[in-house]
């Protein structure tokens, strides 16, 4: 049975010489719906319709371009052999953390030339960003990349997973973790959770704060199954080591925020009590 499984076309559509390829579509899909949920928030917030729209046609070249670069930058021993793949993301291989990190200074950059607070926009963006996180993860699905390490197939038989994603695991006579689907899934959680906070009071900023934290924990075990990982080190995996930074500068953003915003509160109630 096995030796006939065939992995699914890679290719979504040839035009002559243009080849496109689903990597590509189901990454620009997870962009404009997340772009669409993003514009219908903010028109709520009460900022212009295509405020989001502006900064999307910034952060989504810079965020590629970053991703890349990053992931680029830990697999140079191999890039600097072959300098004429560096551009071809269509294969793969591109870095989620180096994304954000290109997103993030898009975002700041923007939120000071537009006049608007950052951490409005962040957390506006947040839900989507994780939601274009969970479908991107197909992407990797079509390239049979991003899995983790062997199983058998009764493994994945009694997760229930229907046929085409077991088959798409089976890589050169092995099948494997779909460690994409777990993070996929992960975020989609990730995504409910955010959309639920929005209606709690929480203080600006900790909505997208929130995000941060839920991602890396996923990240953080996730990565650790996966056979393809960006390496610091022989022992520690990069994702690993940036997720537990991230969730710790975000725990102490919100603590430190919180403290300030509790002693300015009190500074004012004494004023208005003298």
């Amino acid at each position: 049975m096995e030796a006939n499984i065939q992995p699914l076309d890679r290719v979504f559509l040839e035009l002559g010489p243009l080849t496109i390829y689903w990597y590509g579509v189901i990454i620009g899909a997870g962009v404009l719906l997340a772009l669409y949920i993003a514009t219908k928030e903010s028109t709520k917030r009460g900022l212009p319709k295509d405020t989001f729209i502006d900064l999307v046609l910034f952060a989504v070249p810079i965020a590629i371009i970053c991703a890349r670069i990053y992931y680029v930058a830990f697999e140079w021993d191999y890039y600097s052999q072959h300098l004429n793949e560096i551009p071809q993301i269509w294969n793969g291989g591109i870095a989620i953390h180096g994304g954000l990190i290109g997103a993030v200074l898009t975002g700041i950059v923007f939120s000071r030339v537009k006049k608007i607070s950052f951490w409005k926009l962040a957390d506006i963006a947040a839900p989507s960003i994780i939601l274009g996180q969970a479908i991107g993860r197909w992407g990797n699905f079509m390239n049979q990349e991003a899995h983790g390490g062997e199983v058998s197939r009764a493994f994945l038989e009694g997760l229930h997973l229907p046929d085409f994603i077991i088959n798409q695991m089976y890589i050169n006579g092995t099948y494997y973790h779909p460690t994409f689907l777990y993070e996929s899934l992960w975020n989609l959680a990730g995504f409910a959770l955010l959309i639920a906070l929005r209606r709690v009071n929480l203080r600006r900023g900790e909505l997208f704060l929130t995000y941060v934290i839920w991602y890396s924990i996923g990240r953080y075990f996730i990565e650790g199954m996966r056979t393809d990982s960006l390496m610091l080190t022989d022992t520690l995996r990069i994702a690993q080591v940036i997720s537990l930074v991230l969730i710790a500068i975000a725990v102490i953003i919100i603590a430190i925020r919180r403290k300030i915003n509790k002693e300015t509160y009190l500074e004012t109630s004494k004023k208005k009590q003298g």
